[in-house]
Parts: structure tokens; C-alpha cells; sequence
């Protein structure tokens, strides 16, 4: 294990941390906000700790497989580990558990908060709370579509299928012009969001907050009632349009940018993508409708609204949904698991995945009615191989397993089984409001810091699709040479 390569990057990417804390300052000195200090302290120690970090990794730098596996996921532990250093120095939280559950839930995406009163905090530290999320969004994507394909990690082989069109050898020479492409076009839709926000009466800062977490699939928001608080069909439709957005594939964005709307229609996970949307949307309107007495048009919204929330696994909420109908509930949670398309900063299982698996257990069925078949799995025109089957058969089953084992530890901390199951579903999915004690009306503030350190652990795995974060574990990785 070449350590010095691995101290090199996160020496680098902790330096880069310091330079985000000073302009945060810089912003808050400059439009009077009075809470500059605890950026400025966060600042100077992550100067500090890149730059003994830099002086430790003099010499060779070279980079492996093992070496980038290591700091993919180091780095996701050791930026939030900085990152919580404003809540501390501003006194946000009481312990610094809470601090790291935080920011661990802003830079996944995540969206679950500790947070009992969001309103009372100082601007700087909730555009901070925001922009951790569309830093940690921006980071997964060119981690996704860029990095570990190239490695090969666990679930990441399937980038021929992840990303339409481009192939492992085609992409792996363009590491950087991927990053490139894809940064662009989520700083573009960050920019359009803002401007359409202001449009609708959001001020600036309310609207810079809202599209940061929006295009990061992530939900913080600034009002203790999400969006609910604004009571605007305009801003409901926004930012609805934009979960929808970030949680496609972001190649696809880029083709129909340059002219290829039709890339949509061709590619059959955002085709699944929009059927489940449809279907999902239709069952719980049916169920606010006839059971809840809801009048049609605010089933649509409140149905539109939430169903992309969760699916695009963002998280905010226009209604306390844990008090909806029994089946409107159910059909939520089973979404919780889906997550959004690869290649976005959506979470979850994802829906290329949910439709190879559901394409299997049909192929199977065929078979039992016609044992001597061959049956070949498809999506769209091409033969998916038995190792990218595998692949997805695996990772979710991993998945499951991980899910099952953290629902059973969150239930002995002393959570309800509705709560327990809930948590680790959507801190894994990276969604944020959960079911129960942690339902979209309410925080996890109360979770014993135990079950906060699970959830972080939950909230880490899932954003770096588990294999990054289980092979580091593993005693193979230490021991291969």
C-alpha cells in the first residue's frame, strides 16, 4: 500500500476544504452575516491537517487499484470529520456526534438532520449545511461516472450499462474531460434553479440553499417546514422539475443539451424510471382521494410532490406524509429502497438494478413454463452479460443484508420496528425523513448517538455503493500484495 499517494489526495482535498471555509467567511463578512468566526477556525485546521498531510507524502505517488479504493472512501470519512468543525465552533450541537451526523448526511446526500430547530441557525451555517450537500453530490457523480469504473469496483463494472454509449476503455483516457462534462452540466441546472427560485418570491440566499440540495438529491432546507413552509404551487412545480432532473442520468442531460432529445426515449432505465414515477404517483393519489377524502387536484400535487422526493431520493416534504393512508405509506417505503438513475446523484439501490432484477425474476418465470428455453436478458437491443447479472445480484443482496443487519441494531438501541427499518432505509438510500419516530414532522435528534454512529456508517455505504467501503474492510485488502 503506497500510503504517501493516499496522504497526497487527502491532503489536497482537505486544503481545497480550508479555501471553501475562508470564502464562506469572505461571504459572510461581506453581506453582514455575524457568524465568520467558526469558518475561519474550521479553515485554519484544515490548512493545518492538509498541509502536514502534503508533507507526508513526499515521494512516490503512485496510484493502484488498492491505494484508490483506500481513498475514496478516507476521503468521505476525513472531509466530514472537518466539515463538523463549524457546528462545533458555533455551538450548533451539544456533541460532536451529532456535528459529524450532520455533515456525514450533507456531503452523502442524505438529508436526515439532528437539527430540533432549524430556523434559529445564522445564515453562514445552514448555506454551509447546504453547500455540503451540493459539494457531496458534485463529488459522488464524478466518483461514479468517472473513478470507479475505471477501478472495477464491486457494482461499478456495469458502467457499460450505467452510462449508455460509453465503454470502460472509452472513458478511462477521459477521466477528465468526464469530470468536466458532467460538472458543467450540474453547475448549469444549479444556476437555472436559483434563477427560476427567485422568480417565484424566494429570496437569493433561500434559493442558492434550496437548488444546492435539490440538484444533490440531498433536502436540507432552511425553513423547519421544507418546502411545506412557502405554500407556492410555482415553487412546488420547480423544484419538483429539478429532483426529477438530478436524479437522471446526467449523460443523458448532456446529449440532449447538445441536440439529442431522443436519448431519453431510447434509454430504457429513465423509461422504468418515469413508469414507476407514473405508477406510484397513481396509487397514492387513488389512496388520498378515496380514503383521506383529499380533493383530486391536491392528491395530484401532494402525490407529485412526494412520490419524486423520495424516489429521486431528495427528501423534502409539502405534508406530513407518515400521517397518509396505510397503503400510500407502503408504497413510499418500497420507494425508499429504489432510489434514482445511474449516473446521478440520486441514491439507493437504483433503478437499473430494480429492472435487471425485475427482468430476471420474469425471465425465470418463463423458464418454468418453458424449461428448455433460452431466454437472453436485454435492455433495449443488447444482451446484458451473465457478470453484469451477477453484479446486480450480488450488490443487492449485499444490500439487503447490510439493510437487515442495521434495522436489527437500530431496533436494539430501543427504536420501534416502523423506525428502525425506516432509519436505516433511508439514511442508506440517502432520502432523510423516514417513517415513525423519524418521519418528515420530525428529527433524529433523539436517536442514542450509537444508532447516529450506524446511520452515519449507513449513510457512508450507501453513497459509495458498498463495495468501496466493504472491501477496505476486508482483511484480503491488507494482506494482498
Amino acid at each position: 500500500m503506497n500510503f504517501r499517494a493516499i496522504f497526497y489526495v487527502l491532503g489536497v482535498l482537505t486544503t481545497s476544504l480550508s479555501v471553501v471555509m475562508y470564502i464562506i467567511a469572505a461571504v459572510a463578512f461581506a453581506v453582514g452575516w455575524q457568524d465568520a468566526t467558526p469558518f475561519i477556525k474550521t479553515g485554519a485546521a484544515s490548512l493545518i491537517a492538509g498541509v502536514m498531510l502534503l508533507v507526508l507524502s513526499r515521494g512516490d505517488r503512485t496510484v493502484g487499484n488498492r491505494e484508490a479504493l483506500a481513498i475514496v472512501t478516507l476521503a468521505w470519512m476525513v472531509v466530514p470529520a472537518l466539515g463538523a468543525l463549524p457546528y462545533v465552533f458555533a455551538g450548533t450541537f451539544e456533541s460532536y456526534t451529532d456535528c459529524f451526523f450532520e455533515v456525514m448526511s450533507g456531503f452523502s446526500g442524505t438529508g436526515s438532520s439532528a437539527m430540533t430547530d432549524i430556523e434559529i441557525n445564522t445564515p453562514g451555517i445552514l448555506i454551509w449545511r447546504s453547500l455540503t450537500q451540493w459539494l457531496g453530490g458534485m463529488g459522488f457523480i464524478v466518483l461514479s461516472l468517472a473513478i470507479l469504473p475505471v477501478l472495477g469496483v464491486g457494482g461499478m463494472q456495469l458502467l457499460r450499462a450505467e452510462t449508455p454509449g460509453l465503454t470502460q476503455d472509452r472513458i478511462a483516457p477521459r477521466i477528465r474531460v468526464t469530470a468536466r462534462i458532467i460538472l458543467e452540466v450540474y453547475l448549469l441546472f444549479t444556476v437555472a434553479e436559483i434563477l427560476l427560485l427567485t422568480l417565484g418570491g424566494l429570496s437569493v440566499y433561500e434559493a442558492t440553499a434550496h437548488a444546492f440540495t435539490t440538484m444533490a438529491t440531498g433536502g436540507f432546507s432552511v425553513k423547519n417546514a421544507s418546502i411545506e413552509a412557502y405554500q407556492s404551487t410555482y415553487v412546488q412545480i420547480v423544484i419538483t422539475l429539478f429532483m426529477l432532473i438530478a436524479a437522471t442520468n446526467y449523460f443523458l442531460h448532456y446529449r440532449a443539451l447538445r441536440g439529442d432529445l431522443a436519448a431519453f426515449c431510447r434509454d430504457r432505465e429513465f423509461l422504468f424510471y418515469i413508469g414507476l414515477l407514473a405508477t406510484a404517483i397513481g396509487l397514492i393519489c387513488l389512496d388520498l382521494t378515496f380514503r383521506a377524502h383529499t380533493p383530486a387536484t391536491s392528491a395530484i400535487r401532494l402525490a407529485s410532490f412526494q412520490v419524486v422526493s423520495i424516489v429521486s431520493t431528495t427528501g423534502y416534504s409539502t405534508a406530513d406524509f407518515d400521517q397518509w393512508p396505510h397503503l400510500a405509506r407502503t408504497v413510499l417505503f418500497v420507494l425508499m429502497l429504489t432510489g434514482g438513475c445511474s449516473g446521478s446523484t440520486g441514491g439507493g439501490i437504483k433503478q437499473f438494478r430494480v429492472l435487471l432484477v425485475v427482468k430476471s425474476a420474469v425471465a425465470e418465470l418463463s423458464k418454468l413454463v418453458h424449461p428448455h428455453a433460452v431466454i437472453q436478458i436485454r435492455m433495449g437491443h443488447k444482451p446484458v452479460s451473465q457478470e453484469v447479472l451477477n453484479g446486480v445480484t450480488n450488490f443487492v443482496l449485499l444490500y439487503l443484508g447490510i439493510f437487515t443487519l442495521a434495522s436489527v441494531a437500530m431496533a436494539c438501541l430501543g427504536l420501534s420496528l416502523e423506525s428502525a427499518l425506516s432509519s436505516v432505509a433511508t439514511t442508506m438510500a440517502g432520502i432523510g425523513p423516514g417513517l415513525g419516530s423519524v418521519g418528515p414532522a420530525k428529527n433524529f435528534a433523539h436517536v442514542p448517538d450509537a444508532g447516529k454512529w450506524v446511520l452515519s456508517g449507513c449513510m457512508l455505504l450507501g453513497r459509495l455503493e458498498l463495495y468501496t467501503v466493504v472491501a477496505l474492510l476486508s482483511r484480503r485488502f491488507w494482506t494482498m500484495r
